[in-house]
């Protein structure tokens, strides 16, 4: 959609003094500035004197769409939710209001908890670019949408930039170089540590090393199966330098848990946090205590980028390696391997970067627990550590890889399935956050790269579609300048939290940009 119809905000205070003037006009534009907004009265009797209270209610459409827009070579639905539903829809021209395609509304269910008919409508084969909203008899019209050949570049290029604009230590255009002085251990306030660099991962302005490791994991996770689609051109510092951008950033990432690490133990401290109720970029840090949880991620995320890493900077990737060897040690000198999963996903990217026994040894033992299948289906560090696996060119059974493999497909199917029986085509609800929908999303996009599946491409499309607007409240949790966003909402946006992020850039990175 061009910048000027993205910015407009359909339901005024404007709007409203016209209703309350009983003057309205109209234009052909989307529901949410053509439907009436309903100034309710309430009279309320006290001390025999009567008050009214006006209470503006705002009006959503029925239909909903991706508020950002369509790929024009891309399968595309709309989703209509009403006890009433017509045989046809129209797509029309924001600016002119002419109908320029007409489709029609299939697979109506109904909705137990809306208590509503859900039906959909598909126009595949409209793929002339511009700006739109639909209509439909009885339930009105939609937000308005894009369609176009660079819908999804913007999205996906904001939400790979998102890291570099939450990036510590430096200055950039948002705030200047911030926590540069030293810091002290929390448990030991005359301990100073250098932990500049990193990412925030929170209003506060902190960084934890627990969630720094799995964006890490999932970005280079992202890069190794779809590198294509990640170039040198994204504007961060190091744009240029013919090293892929997203692998530039996650470097920054690294070196700031390699200053994590404790030099002693080779344990890695939880978090590095601000102290202070205001001023947060100004405010000292504290390191936090290590934790086994962080060690023994950072010993898989570390493992993935100097396996990953080698091509472009051996000495630097042979040091990452060391560092994970190091946490991996520090963890089995604590805890015994099969009391955390992740020692399952941290021995395979081990294994597969040196092809040490030790690392397969630890495999073994997963693999020969009574439930590692229920837990391949329940547990994200087992799915990883397994598709790393797959992945390796290092000895492995080909008798544990068709199980496997048997597993990944059963999961996908399993999505697929459940997305096929939503009436938003979506495998889980957001309603309880975003972990299931995401992940669901992350799985599916593994399987769809070792054995592509357009069915299953569609299904990502429809999951993002879904975060852009086609939801049952019809919110753009992606963007903040369509007609109705998370800001409009006080939502938090996907974007708002760097773990999130990582996972779209994830499920973004399959579709065709």
């Amino acid at each position: 959609m061009c910048s000027d119809m993205r910015g407009i905000k359909k339901i005024t205070m404007a709007g409203l003094s016209l209703l309350i003037m009983g003057s309205v006009a109209g234009c052909g534009a989307s529901s949410a500035e053509t439907a009436a907004e309903i100034v309710e009265h309430t009279l309320n009797v006290s001390n025999s004197q009567q008050k009214t209270d006006y209470t503006v209610k705002k009006q959503y459409p029925s239909i909903f769409v991706d508020q950002v827009g369509y790929k024009t070579t891309s399968d595309k639905s709309v989703v209509f939710c009403a006890k009433r539903l017509p045989e046809e829809y129209e797509i029309r021209d924001v600016n002119s209001g002419e109908t320029v395609y007409t489709g029609q509304i299939i697979k109506s269910v109904y909705n137990e908890e809306d208590d509503r008919y859900c039906a959909i409508g598909r126009f595949n084969d409209f793929d002339v670019e511009g700006d739109y909203y639909i209509y439909a008899d009885y339930i009105g019209e939609s937000y308005s949408f894009s369609i176009a050949d660079d819908v999804y570049d913007e999205s996906f290029m904001d939400a790979c930039r998102k890291y570099y604009l939450n990036r510590c230590g430096i200055a950039i255009a948002q705030h200047g170089a911030c926590h540069t002085a030293e810091a002290h251990l929390q448990e030991s306030r005359d301990t100073a540590l250098d932990v500049t660099g990193g990412w925030h991962m929170d209003e506060k302005a902190d960084r934890d090393a627990l969630i720094g490791s799995r964006i890490i994991e999932n970005l280079l996770f992202a890069y190794e199966i779809n590198s294509d689609v990640f170039g040198d051109e994204e504007g961060i510092s190091e744009s240029g330098n013919d090293i892929p951008d997203i692998l530039d950033e996650v470097k920054y990432g690294a070196d700031w848990l390699l200053k994590m690490q404790d030099e002693r133990t080779g344990g890695v401290y939880a978090a590095a946090l601000t102290e202070g109720a205001t001023e947060f970029f100004s405010a000292p840090v504290v390191v936090s205590s290590v934790s086994m949880d962080s060690t023994i991620n950072f010993a898989a995320s570390m493992a993935r980028f100097g396996y990953l890493y080698q091509k472009y900077d051996s000495e630097y990737a042979t040091k990452v390696l060391r560092a994970a060897d190091r946490a991996w040690e520090c963890f089995l000198n604590n805890q015994k391997a099969l009391d955390n999963s992740a020692c399952f996903k941290a021995a395979a990217q081990l294994y597969r970067a040196t092809g040490n026994a030790k690392y397969h040894k630890v495999l073994e033992s997963f693999f020969a627990v009574d439930d590692f299948s229920e837990s391949f289906n329940q547990d994200d560090n087992i799915l990883l550590g397994a598709v790393t696996y797959l992945s390796t060119s290092q000895a492995v059974s080909k008798e544990q890889c068709d199980i496997l493999i048997k597993l990944l497909m059963q999961k996908s199917e399993a999505i697929a399935k459940r997305a096929a029986e939503s009436s938003f085509m979506v495998s889980a609800s957001t309603e309880e956050g975003l972990d299931d929908f995401l992940s669901d999303m992350r799985c599916l996009t593994i399987t769809n790269h070792i054995i592509y599946n357009h069915e299953y491409t569609t299904i990502i499309e429809n999951h993002l579609h879904y975060l852009r607007g086609m939801n049952p409240n019809g919110i753009n949790y992606v963007t903040d300048n369509t007609e109705n966003t998370y800001l409009d909402e006080g939502k938090a946006g996907i974007m708002n939290d760097p773990q999130n992020t990582a996972l779209m850039i994830f499920m973004m990175s399959v579709l065709p940009l």
